[in-house]
């Protein structure tokens, strides 16, 4: 059984091209059906799709890196050689310890945050739901979810994250003096605009409001915090009305043209605006970045802010590096292990059958009155006889160096010496 995986993130490939790959969850089914109908022989497959990152997990009889690069690009309208740019390709224990490292926050933007191991949670869920799960991924995510909650429990890894969120957070203080006189906007009301909301409410801003598709989703989150809802639609002419506004939809298109920021400025005479796009693709057409009055973050100018912590933790990281190792010995070793099922099964088969023909002849003998020391005595022998037949037949047949191979087999299975 051969495990591979084939994705782009946040150090191989920029903003745009991973816009081109992002996947919302409602399309993961059918992307999954379309990448292993694509193939003759359909493997097991997950799709992992977040803000950083676009990773296809595949298991079947042989590895098919070329093929899953093919469909990946098909998908997001990119010619095969120009996405392999940015791809990074990984088979087998490879495989297995990118899942891993990634579930335990060894490969994210922010070391050790936590999210990405509920998203690639959300990604198995789905994959089983579209009963594109076999037994191998599943057991190489169960272990990997084991593995990271090993690593959060027995080391710091976490410990001085800083979020997304809170680098937003973080990056508005150094615009505006005072945040308890900031108006924020948050559009969208998904678990990343929570997460901001949450780190910007604990900055008690003079109002938060929250723009969404659904106001019953939007209601419910600004219930949380105090704040008002707002339609989408109604954002544009809003949107002057706002300090700071923080993005994250799951939009195929950008939600906040550059028009409408103009306009925005226009109307707040100049007055400074902070905004962070977190979306991937973008919320907030980029050329909005060139305006003299707007400072606008992406996913990935946060990196630099959230990286501050990291020399703290390199003690924590080999620590959690070494629990990966184990976990993905203990996965290969299984899958090492499954290859001999069907020999395990034929053997059994084998043993049955022998059994079941020995004990109907010693039936058969008892109901005709034989003796019950004989009629176990020939069972036995039926038995050994049939379990040896195999073996002395190769040592009295073939050539010599058949006959040693058989030699040392049976030396190996048969007489080696109890310790």
């Amino acid at each position: 059984m051969a495990v591979w995986a084939l994705g782009i993130n946040h150090t191989t490939a920029p903003l745009d091209m991973r816009g081109r790959f992002a996947f919302a969850s409602d399309q993961l089914a059918p992307q999954l059906h379309g990448l292993r109908s694509s193939m003759a022989r359909p493997p097991e497959a997950t799709i992992v799709s977040t803000c950083n990152r676009t990773e296809i997990y595949c298991a079947g009889d042989e590895a098919a890196l070329d093929h899953t690069l093919a469909w990946l690009a098909q998908s997001g309208g990119v010619a095969p050689h120009e996405l392999r740019a940015h791809t990074y390709h990984l088979q087998d224990g490879q495989a297995a310890r990118h899942a891993f490292r990634v579930a335990s926050g060894l490969d994210s933007m922010v070391l050790g945050e936590p999210q990405i191991l509920g998203q690639l949670k959300d990604a198995v869920r789905a994959a089983e739901q579209a009963g594109a799960l076999g037994t191998t991924l599943s057991q190489m995510f169960q272990r990997s979810f084991a593995v990271a909650k090993e690593v959060r429990t027995s080391t710091e890894i976490g410990a001085h994250s800083i979020s997304m969120a809170a680098a937003a957070v973080r990056l508005a203080g150094n615009l505006f003096e005072d945040l308890a006189q900031v108006k924020v906007l948050f559009v969208g009301a998904g678990e990343m605009i929570e997460l901001c909301a949450t780190h910007f409410a604990a900055k008690n801003p003079k109002s938060i409001a929250i723009a969404n598709r659904t106001l019953e989703r939007g209601e419910k989150l600004a219930s949380r915090f105090g704040g008002e809802v707002m339609r989408l639609a109604d954002l544009p002419d809003r949107l002057h009305e706002f300090d700071a506004v923080v993005s994250c939809t799951a939009s195929t298109l950008p939600i906040i043209g550059l028009g409408a920021v103009e306009r925005a400025l226009k109307k707040r005479k100049h007055r400074p605006m902070f905004m962070v796009d977190l979306a991937v693709p973008r919320d907030i057409e980029p050329e909005v970045k060139a305006l003299g009055d707007v400072y606008l973050y992406t996913v990935d100018d946060l990196a630099s802010v959230v990286q501050t912590a990291q020399a703290n933790r390199q003690a924590a990281v080999a620590q959690a590096e070494a629990i990966v190792d184990a976990g993905v010995q203990n996965f290969m070793h299984w899958v090492d292990q499954r290859g001999s099922v069907p020999l395990i099964q034929q053997l059994n088969a084998q043993a049955d059958e022998w059994r079941a023909t020995e004990l109907t002849r010693a039936r058969k003998l008892l109901a005709k009155g034989e003796d019950v020391d004989a009629v176990l005595e020939a069972l036995s022998k039926g038995l050994t006889q049939k379990m040896l037949h195999g073996a002395l037949a190769e040592l009295h047949a073939g050539d010599g160096a058949a006959r040693e191979r058989a030699s040392n087999a049976i030396q190996h299975f048969f007489l080696r010496k109890e310790r």
